[in-house]
């Protein structure tokens, strides 16, 4: 079965995207044939005021991928622009595509709130779900690995593949998700690890930032003095000490809730093992880093695979509607 995934270039990749995304992609690459893209197309839907700095992010990305444990061996690592076919099919699907599909999409509305600053009055952000089914079904993806807050763009994929075997005969599958079982990542101050709320610690981060970072990570916020017992089911610093410190956590959980350990503490024992548990990381991001020409290397590799795919599925398709 084929996989195809991929993230946005708005920024470097942080510990969010590894524990919710990343990690899964490692193990799938050993199980399927799998193409994970750097969607810049899809950085532009919210960032096309701000673009410059698009390109030096891709390559940011591929190095976040490559750190995290793609293998350009067994996976194909790609640029999502650099496959024209992804835009074509995105055309020939957005003629099929019903309006009304477009603006009931919940993450749709959820940006509109989130993203004020931002003018999102556009055709491009509107049709943005269209694009990402092109993403999928160019190379006729059979699985797709997201997160339960991205099952409505997955089903619509689904709706718009069915939709084009009605109209033109049975051509793309209908695309299966795979949830990752990774736990909700919180950021410094506690909401979701984002790079919109500027609270992230990024794959790239070295020790003494990662350390910066979490000692200024929000707690219990109800533990206002070092001899208060502290709530762990509700202390961010915990749920990282689940990720990184499994061996202790018990040892951890006791000793905040009977007040034997204060929150400095806490949070420099988990920087210590989250510095560890990153370090491989590091290392394999600086190693492709370092050797000049690289990373473009791989990407060109991946691109020339991806576009064999696609340029066979697009023709396929355009056969079937009768171009």
């Amino acid at each position: 079965m084929r996989v195809l995934s991929g993230t946005r270039p708005t920024d470097r990749l942080h510990l969010g995207n590894l524990l919710g995304a990343l990690e899964n992609w490692k193990k799938i690459q050993s199980e399927h044939e799998s193409f994970f893209m750097i969607a810049d197309w899809h950085a532009l839907t919210t960032e096309y005021e701000r673009s410059k700095s698009i390109r030096s992010t891709v390559r940011e990305v591929a190095a976040d991928y490559i750190g995290a444990g793609l293998d350009p061996e067994r996976s194909v690592i790609f640029v999502q622009s650099h496959v024209p076919a992804h835009a074509e099919l995105h055309l020939l699907l957005s003629m099929i595509v019903p309006i009304p599909w477009l603006t009931r999409n919940p993450t749709y509305k959820e940006q509109l709130k989130e993203l004020k600053d931002r003018d999102l009055g556009t055709y491009g952000f509107l049709g943005y779900p269209v694009l990402q089914a092109a993403d999928i079904l160019v190379y006729r993806a059979g699985l797709v690995p997201v997160g339960q807050d991205q099952l409505p763009h997955l089903e619509l994929a689904r709706e718009i593949a069915r939709r084009f075997n009605f109209l033109y005969g049975t051509f793309f599958p209908e695309p299966e998700h795979r949830l990752t079982e990774a736990p909700r990542v919180g950021g410094l101050d506690g909401r979701k690890m984002s790079k919109s709320y500027n609270n992230c610690i990024y794959l790239a981060d070295d020790e003494k930032a990662v350390k910066q970072k979490v000692a200024s990570m929000v707690t219990d916020p109800q533990r206002k003095l070092r001899t208060d017992p502290g709530r762990p089911e509700v202390c961010n610093v915990f749920t990282f000490h689940k990720i990184v410190n499994r061996d202790q956590v018990e040892t951890v959980h006791r000793e905040c809730t009977t007040a034997a350990r204060g929150c400095v503490e806490c949070k420099a024992e988990m920087a210590a093992r989250l510095n560890q548990y990153m370090d491989p990381i590091r290392e394999r991001r600086a190693a492709v880093m370092s050797r000049k020409g690289r990373i473009e290397e791989i990407l060109a590799g991946g691109d020339q695979k991806a576009q064999a795919v696609a340029n066979e599925t697009l023709a396929g398709a355009k056969d079937k509607v009768g171009l």
